[in-house]
């Protein structure tokens, strides 16, 4: 088990980018991991959550029977029918008490939570049984950048996550997040093949013998990183305002930058100059392996 603050574990918007504008909420743990009830169990807690997931399984079956004619998109397809298959796999094994999301308000995370809530309507039928939130834990980086704060604690409550905040070391993190949740067994975690430590994960992993122990499951291991942003970009999901600033990794203020293959660059008398601090959107990258070129 390692630590990845993109995707939390491994082992601001515009109408051109759908990047979030949503204000900042306070419904989450403070920075020490005492909660704050940040869903309490009611009926019109139920009822908005409910809505919000039947409105994002319809989007994503709407997706799914799009003909669509980019092979890039057709990929996603598939991509969206694996990983709903395993998220559906999990939550039919485990109970809602057994199970979080890993939630830091980046890329991949963002899609794994978009799907999972576009998946419990078809687990939970009834509306009697619809759960009122759904448990999530976001281990904050040393120096975090105010706008992924902002942007986790927005969605947390736009999608009702019953959300934990840990500001210390994972491995720390995780194991204070056991001791307050002893009923959990699973997290959903947002890494992909291409992240550190991610090439040999399978979509059910349990924890390294070393770390505190529970089921990890990577529903979106294999997609590629133009998969993500075409998953974003084609639904139109709000993400973090940094992604428009040319991060195509998120850490903390002091080790994650723009990514220098987005930079903007001018021909000026046949040379390259470069304009300073001007650089383009993350989902303007392409390649796997120049992902974390922004990271130290």
């Amino acid at each position: 088990m390692t630590a990845h603050q993109d995707n939390t574990l491994s082992t601001s918007g515009s109408a051109r980018t759908g990047a979030t504008t949503m204000p900042p909420t306070v419904n989450g743990a403070s920075a020490n991991g005492s909660a704050k009830e940040s869903c309490p169990s009611t009926t019109e807690r139920s009822q908005k959550l409910r809505t919000e997931c039947l409105a994002l399984q319809a989007k994503v079956n709407g997706f799914l029977e799009e003909e669509v004619l980019s092979p890039r998109l057709r990929g996603v397809q598939q991509q969206v029918r694996i990983a709903m298959g395993v998220i559906k796999q999990a939550l039919e094994e485990y109970s809602l008490e057994e199970l979080s999301l890993s939630y830091n308000g980046g890329k991949d995370c963002l899609v794994l939570l978009v799907l999972v809530l576009a998946t419990l309507p078809s687990v939970y039928t009834s509306v009697d049984s619809f759960p009122s939130c759904f448990q999530s834990v976001y281990v904050v980086s040393k120096h975090p950048f105010r706008e992924v704060d902002d942007f986790v604690e927005a969605t947390a409550g736009e999608y009702c996550l019953d959300l934990k905040r840990y500001s210390m070391g994972m491995k720390q993190a995780l194991q204070s997040y056991l001791d307050d949740r002893p009923k959990l067994r699973a997290v959903f975690v947002g890494t992909r093949r291409t992240d550190p430590h991610g090439a040999k994960l399978k979509h059910f992993d349990e924890t390294d013998a070393d770390w505190p122990e529970f089921m990890r499951i990577h529903p979106v291991i294999d997609w590629h990183y133009v998969e993500i942003w075409g998953f974003i970009r084609h639904l139109k999901v709000p993400y973090c305002a940094l992604y428009d600033q040319g991060y195509t990794s998120l850490g903390g203020t002091t080790d994650t930058h723009p990514n220098p293959a987005l930079k903007v660059i001018d021909k000026v008398a046949d040379k390259g100059v470069s304009r300073a601090d001007l650089f383009r959107p993350a989902y303007e990258l392409y390649e796997d392996d120049a992902e974390r070129l922004g990271r130290d």
